[in-house]
């Protein structure tokens, strides 16, 4: 594999993905480097509310998050850790603008926005990340455990958990029910 990055795409898991984590995952690469990388899975949903959230960190909710607020387990590495994917806008605290009109932001201040009624529209909430070793990602990919496919803010916010391994592995125009978890010998 060349020395290609894969920030801001999305990595499918394979059908034949071993690890329970990432079983029919699909993961945002916010950096990759030949130093290592980094992911937000986003489509592991968990059953903690952005309002339990809120209550747990002590910020007064005057207007109660909506549905388009969602909450997912971002990863295996450091679960207690949240970053909170959103449209551009506003630049909080401590942000980053990715691509196709996302940002990343880490610090508490968008999520006291968004408790009075004023933070983004839709979120993600990511519990953890994911991360890989220097040459880690590359290997996984030569092992074919991973597709990589372009992000786009609509993947990321608004499809349904349940469908985003299928629509994202179809944005370069793979059927996952078509291909076969297992490889064949003669």
């Amino acid at each position: 594999m060349d020395n290609t990055s894969l920030k801001h795409q999305l990595l499918v898991a394979m059908p034949q993905m071993a690890d329970p984590n990432f079983e029919h995952s699909v993961t945002y690469i916010v950096e990759h480097s030949s130093e290592g990388a980094m992911g937000l899975t986003l489509n592991r949903p968990v059953q903690i509310s952005l309002g339990d959230i809120l209550e747990d960190m002590d910020i007064e909710i005057e207007v109660p998050p909506s549905e388009r607020h969602r909450v997912v387990a971002g990863g295996p590495v450091q679960q207690e850790a949240g970053f909170i994917l959103h449209e551009a806008s506003t630049h909080w605290e401590s942000s980053i603008l990715l691509s196709d009109g996302l940002m990343l932001t880490t610090s508490r201040d968008i999520l006291e926005a968004i408790a009075v009624g004023e933070g983004p529209d839709r979120s993600l909430v990511c519990l953890g990340y994911a991360g890989w070793e220097a040459g880690q990602l590359e290997q996984e990919l030569v092992e074919n455990a991973w597709l990589s496919t372009p992000a786009s803010r609509e993947l990321v916010l608004d499809t349904p958990f349940e469908h985003a391994w299928h629509d994202a592995a179809a944005c370069i125009g793979v059927d996952m029910s078509l291909i076969a978890t297992q490889a064949g010998h003669s």
